[in-house]
């Protein structure tokens, strides 16, 4: 099988060096190999020991979600990327923005700006899904539920003391359509209050979803 062609078979997943170095295992000097690759717009690297092959040559997009999952672990992707990937927000958003159990931290890659929040593990557990992409490969992201849990809790300095600010926020400043909100999964949200972080402003948008839910009951 021509290299090209083994290539196109990884489709949008990373591949490793380790893998790279397997499927080059007929030339004489691999890593050459895989410079020339790169050199020649083949592949594009991640970072050290992670590429991907390039959408030319696969015809599928590279799956950035996916690529934030591997970048730096353990981690989901969440908060304004999420959000904009249900259609929640509507304006696009360009930094793949995720949660992780570790320190944050933040990448500036040729595929893309990557950054990662620290979540406490009790709150990092709730409400994270496996995505998948046309391919059948999959990410993790949170759900919407808590996405805008995630957003709310860990934008800094953010500290919603009533109603009327909440609702500036959702409404005014992320522009989020009600009805998505109506179709919350309030299980999320409660798991998300019952962990303690900012739980007065989780139980502020908890009383705003029930007086929606009302309005149009």
């Amino acid at each position: 099988m021509r290299l090209e062609q083994k290539l196109k078979t990884f489709g949008g997943v990373p591949l490793t060096h380790g893998t790279l170095l397997s499927i080059l295992g007929e030339y004489r000097s691999p890593n050459d190999k895989i410079v020339r690759m790169i050199d020649n717009g083949l592949l594009l690297p991640i970072k050290k020991g992670l590429y991907a092959v390039s959408p030319e040559i696969t015809g599928i997009p590279i799956s950035l979600p996916l690529v934030a999952n591997l970048l730096y672990g353990p981690s989901y992707v969440s908060m304004d990327y999420a959000l904009h990937h249900f259609g929640i927000i509507p304006e696009r958003v360009v930094e793949i923005t995720s949660m992780t159990t570790r320190r944050g931290k933040t990448y500036d890659l040729a595929v893309g700006r990557f950054s990662y929040t620290h979540s406490p593990p009790e709150f990092y557990s709730i409400g994270i899904d496996r995505i998948e992409n046309p391919d059948q490969t999959g990410f993790l992201m949170a759900s919407p539920e808590k996405a805008l849990c995630d957003k709310l809790v860990f934008t800094r300095n953010l500290n919603i003391k009533s109603r009327d600010a909440l609702e500036e926020l959702l409404f005014d400043d992320l522009r989020i359509d009600e009805d998505f909100l109506i179709g919350f999964d309030m299980n999320v949200i409660d798991s998300c209050i019952a962990a303690g972080n900012k739980s007065d402003m989780l139980r502020a948008l908890r009383q705003l979803l029930d007086l929606l839910r009302m309005e149009v009951s």
